[in-house]
């Protein structure tokens, strides 16, 4: 009964926390991209050396898109000649950082820990989207044009308060399209917080197991389970004993290869950059894992 009662207020607190996260930093970012002009990020993100590759790590960090989102952008950088290694630091770090991703983290896991993550994820996008593009990896780019496609430019109001309104209706859908997500996430790290024996956590994924971090990288990769559902998991695993460094690994591998865009990103690149984009996300998951094993 004990058990009963922990996981419900344990499910009941997060959901609570996470919408009113979700809904407040969604409503602030959706209003600050309303004022960056599109055009002006296309020119950053074609600066000269790693200025580009910045500057993509920096747009896939600030947009909370999911795979439906990212594909077309991707398609629509590679279209108008964006140089290629930007394109991959926005692809790598575009399902991995986001302002709802950190949000969470330093709600879940405090500040430190979502500083950390951030500085792992963006630094290994810059670096692999500069090393994919000295190895040549932009002959693997398909030749690939959008068909039938038109941009729809939608009308930004001027008033400040109706662009406030127009940016908690984008969170509010937002929100909607990840909320059985969220709901799944909670509700697993909720039976995980009051039923799963400590001792089996400590066994196989505590500090004590070297190999804990590239396991977990390794069972984070086939899942496909969005970072909305897997941080919620990973906390509750890590209060059960979990080493925080397997608890990232989990989060980055998972995130990082939703099957949906690994599927879509194979119709715009070969298989060999796609592969090269599996192993760029399991080496950050494994690095980032150690990493936060020996700073936290």
């Amino acid at each position: 009964m004990n058990s009963l009662i922990s996981t419900i207020k344990y499910f009941l607190f997060i959901t609570a926390e996470l919408t009113v996260l979700f809904l407040g930093v969604s409503t602030i970012v959706a209003l600050i991209l309303l004022y960056l002009p599109q055009e002006k990020i296309k020119n950053w993100m074609s600066g000269k050396g790693l200025l580009g590759n910045f500057v993509g790590a920096l747009i896939g960090s600030i947009t909370p898109f999911c795979a439906c989102s990212t594909i077309p952008m991707t398609l629509g950088f590679l279209e108008i000649g964006v140089p290629f290694g930007a394109v991959m630091s926005f692809v790598i770090s575009s399902p991995l950082l986001n302002p709802i991703i950190l949000t969470m983290l330093v709600a879940l896991m405090g500040l430190k820990a979502a500083l950390i993550y951030f500085i792992i994820v963006f630094v290994g996008a810059i670096v692999f989207g500069v090393i994919l593009e000295k190895t040549g990896s932009a002959k693997l780019v398909k030749n690939v044009r959008i068909k039938g496609g038109h941009e729809i430019h939608e009308e930004i109001p001027q008033a400040f308060i109706s662009k406030l309104k127009l940016s908690f209706m984008k969170a509010w859908g937002d929100f909607t399209s990840i909320l059985i997500y969220l709901l799944i996430g909670v509700g697993i790290g909720a039976v995980i917080y009051g039923y799963l024996p400590e001792e089996f956590v400590l066994k196989y994924a505590g500090f004590n197991n070297p190999l804990a971090v590239p396991i977990a990288a390794v069972i984070g990769i086939p899942l496909y389970i969005r970072v909305e559902t897997a941080i919620p998991i990973g906390v509750s695993l890590m209060q059960k004993g979990m080493s925080v460094g397997a608890v990232i690994a989990l989060i980055i591998g998972g995130a990082g290869m939703a099957i949906p865009e690994m599927s879509m990103l194979a119709s715009i690149f070969k298989k060999k950059l796609v592969g090269a984009i599996v192993a760029v996300i399991f080496l950050t998951a494994v690095i980032g894992g150690y990493v936060f094993n020996i700073i936290m």
